[in-house]
């Protein structure tokens, strides 16, 4: 059974850490912030100039002028502050960000990413991608296993023009979490009720299995 966007969310939600710096890209990866484990403080940042995102807003809370990169409307923490996106830059640039999670089209075994683009689609720009994906060290991606026509998402080699190179150790699907290293895609969690052999034929890159691989620690039931 593959994960929901929710659950997704909730997964990546569990990597975070106290005191943790934290960008969240447009799509899924927005989600996390409605899933902050209880007893920890991050600051999630908005590379439109937002750092102390807060959970998405309730129809009471809800201001239009307060938006994310995905110009989806949402709420400031306590400590939030608003500043130009020059600085929201330079804070990425500078490596300030503990951890970026943004989702993909593809990903490889050496850890390219591609992102952006699908050639002869209509597309906005790559945005923030170039810059997230090159100055943090830290960064996990969301996305589907495979897509809707049941090719796999994570390659042996990336097809559509990257957004990033080498950079990616961390891959989020919705079947399964899985690690990047020596050129290989390694197995780490399966999605509840998700078998290792279903992982295994939509992964396209060389996956290498433990003996024992847990099943996610997810709720069962996503309201």
């Amino acid at each position: 059974m593959a994960l929901s966007r929710e659950q997704l969310a909730m997964r990546v939600a569990q990597e975070l850490q106290d005191g943790y710096y934290v960008n969240l890209g447009i799509g899924i990866p927005t989600l996390v912030a409605n899933y902050v484990p209880e007893g920890i403080e991050v600051m999630l940042q908005s590379e439109n100039g937002l750092l102390g995102m807060g959970q998405f807003p309730t129809e009471d809370e809800l201001d239009a002028d307060l938006i994310n990169a995905g110009k989806q409307t949402v709420t400031m923490a306590t400590g939030a502050s608003i500043f130009d996106s020059a600085e929201s830059f330079a804070m990425i640039r500078g490596g300030h960000v503990d951890l970026t999670v943004l989702g993909a089209f593809e990903v490889d075994v050496n850890g390219n990413i591609a992102s952006y683009m699908i050639p002869g689609k209509l597309i906005k720009g790559m945005g923030g991608a170039m810059d997230l994906v090159a100055g943090a060290d830290n960064i996990i991606v969301t996305m589907t296993h495979a897509s809707k026509h049941g090719e796999s998402k994570l390659l042996a080699n990336c097809t559509l023009p990257l957004t990033g190179k080498g950079c990616i150790k961390k891959v989020l699907t919705d079947l399964a979490f899985i690690e990047i290293k020596d050129g290989k895609f390694h197995l780490l969690e399966r999605a509840p009720n998700v078998s290792v052999e279903d992982i295994q034929r939509l992964t396209a890159g060389e996956l290498v299995i433990p003996e024992y691989v847990p099943e996610m620690d997810l709720p069962e039931v996503v309201a």
